[in-house]
């Protein structure tokens, strides 16, 4: 499966604090024809073969360092 982004500006971002998800919608917000669930608890949803967005569900309990971390990186002095 792929997602497709022509433009940074394409990609979506909402945080529903009532229902503790936030969804980041890639291109035009559209029903998805399929989704699957994954081991950390985020819901990729497709179209036609192609990832739309993806919700990240009881974000609020989150680690901060989860969220914000990205890959490890090699030490500079390595």
């Amino acid at each position: 499966m792929e997602a497709v982004i022509k433009d940074a500006r394409d990609i979506d971002i909402f945080c529903d604090r009532d229902h503790d998800a936030l969804y980041i919608s890639f291109g035009k917000v559209q029903e998805a024809d399929d989704s699957e669930l994954t081991d950390n608890d985020v819901v990729v949803r497709y179209r036609k073969g192609r990832i739309i967005g993806v919700t990240v569900l009881e974000f609020s309990k989150r680690p901060p360092a989860k969220i914000w971390e990205g890959p490890a990186r090699a030490s500079a002095t390595a």
